[in-house]
């Protein structure tokens, strides 16, 4: 390993020191300190903590702004659509959360194979790497988007299907139709953002989000009140307002000087290794997928309960601020997966093991804070959403169950993402379906409908699901041996290093 390292030192001797944007120099100091003898443990750790303390953050604060922006655009499409009528809003609300979650979902997480790969490369200096598998990832995604737009074009069918009246599966088909050029902006869009995570660049995307948030209202307002477009105007301003941040990001990765040794233009190596580079992207989506769709179940066992209209409405506030929290989790998700992938590649095993430590307590700390202030405001939370005495009441009853939720759903994700550092995401997956279909979903199902608890007793199984894989999780990553996984990650990176392919621009 230490030849391979020189020969490629030798290669690109500028490379490393020309890189300020992505610090190298602090996270060799985190190394270097944890390995200094001559410090005392206090103060070893003291020193240690305060550097990955800046690194997690620098990475993290960008990372939410990013996914609560992209969470508000699509919230805002669905209020100006609500705007127009109840129809309207309901069509709306049906092609958001369920036809373009289930993209969302999917396409993040083929994604996150970037995120692996570009991490590792990264940190194991291979920068010229990157670029290809930006392009092969992206090219593998505008693949699956091309399946997905059969979904798109035959939604109303499907959702008549799944039991939608025709009135409402219209409209929404006609919202959806307005979504299909977005299928193309998340193939790209997530592989050039986790590109971007790996190297440690995330203001730029944090800056771009935020200014075409102020565009998408602006575009939305006049295309749904001022032209008339109605449902199909609103959802194809959110398509465009994807396509200005793709844009964006892409001319920066090009124009920029960060990103001038990892983006050599376009190659034919991308097209190569597809198969393989396929197998880490499903493992990857089935992951992510299976963890959105488990407390999408939650919603709707919740319509099969006897009094299924208080239920659906208080578990509908619980899900809205379990939505807005778990925002910030994603983003410690991304923080913790390209933290442990950069020291993995970096060949800095003990910097791998205290990055894990310091970010799951970074999320348990946030998480019981959070908790600690729902549980404040439970009796007052729901009339944010609704003036209604006995949902308020509902939500208050429930508000325990959501606190535990939110405590598990800080220090699970985190360690998901320590899985994506490492890419165990085949693992992950399995564990996620054990533990969530056949724990969890069986056992909030017997206690809420056979025990007569209801939603209390749905959620309060598919959290006996949740703990039990954030359980397995904790284990896992306490018994890992991350010197080996340091060997995994060379060995990696050395398979996916094929020879260079001819650039196209």
């Amino acid at each position: 390993m230490a030849s391979s390292s020189v020969q490629n030192t030798t290669q690109q001797p500028l490379l490393q020191p020309q890189l300020s944007n992505a610090k190298p120099e602090t996270t060799s100091d985190l190394e270097d300190t944890l390995s200094d003898d001559n410090l005392s443990p206090f103060h070893r750790i003291t020193k240690a903590t305060w550097i990955e303390s800046k690194l997690l953050f620098h990475l993290a604060a960008p990372a939410v702004i990013v996914y609560m922006i992209n969470y508000i655009m699509s919230m805002s499409t669905q209020i100006f659509s609500g705007h127009l009528g109840n129809l309207e809003l309901a069509a709306a609300s049906l092609g958001n959360t369920g036809i373009q979650v289930f993209s969302y979902g999917l396409m993040l997480g083929m994604g996150s194979a970037v995120e692996t790969l570009c991490g590792q490369a990264f940190g194991a200096h291979k920068y010229d790497m990157l670029g290809i598998y930006l392009q092969r990832s992206a090219a593998l995604l505008a693949m699956t988007g091309i399946l997905l737009t059969f979904i798109y074009v035959f939604s109303k069918p499907i959702l008549i299907f799944l039991g939608e009246s025709p009135d409402i599966a219209s409209a929404a088909a006609v919202f959806v139709y307005g979504l299909i050029p977005q299928i193309v902006a998340y193939a790209v869009n997530f592989p050039i953002q986790k590109f971007l995570q790996a190297q440690s660049i995330v203001a730029p995307s944090a800056y771009i989000s935020t200014a075409t948030l102020v565009i998408h209202f602006l575009l939305t307002w006049m295309a749904v009140y001022k032209i008339g477009l109605g449902l199909l105007g609103a959802s194809l301003v959110l398509s465009l307002s994807w396509w200005i941040v793709v844009v964006a990001q892409f001319v920066y990765i090009v124009k920029s000087e960060t990103c001038r040794f990892t983006w050599n233009g376009f190659s034919a190596q991308a097209f190569t290794g597809l198969p393989e580079f396929f197998k880490l992207s499903v493992a990857s989506a089935v992951m992510l997928c299976l963890e959105t769709w488990y407390f999408q179940i939650l919603v709707l066992l919740a319509g099969l309960l006897e009094n299924p209209e208080l239920a659906l409405d208080s578990l509908s506030i619980c899900m809205a601020i379990f939505g807005w929290v778990f925002m910030v989790s994603v983003g410690f998700n991304a923080a913790a997966s390209v933290r442990v992938a950069n020291e993995l590649g970096a060949d800095h095993p003990k910097s791998v093991a205290f990055s894990v430590v310091v970010v799951t307590t970074l999320s348990f700390i946030i998480s019981v804070v959070a908790a600690t202030l729902l549980m404040f405001l439970r009796h007052i939370i729901s009339y944010a959403f609704t003036d209604g005495e006995e949902v308020a009441e509902a939500v208050s009853d429930l508000c325990p169950l959501l606190a535990v939720t939110l405590i598990l759903n800080r220090i699970q994700p985190t360690l998901s993402g320590v899985a994506v550092g490492c890419g165990w995401q085949a693992f992950v997956a399995y564990v996620n379906v054990g533990c969530y279909y056949f724990v969890g979903i069986p056992l909030g199902s017997l206690l809420g409908f056979y025990f007569k608890l209801g939603a209390k007793g749905i959620w309060s199984g598919m959290i006996g699901g949740t703990a039990m894989q954030t359980l397995i999780l904790i284990w896992v990553t306490y018994r890992t041996d991350w010197k080996k996984e340091v060997e995994e990650a060379r060995k990696r990176l050395e398979k996916w290093e094929d020879k260079k392919g001819p650039v196209l621009q």
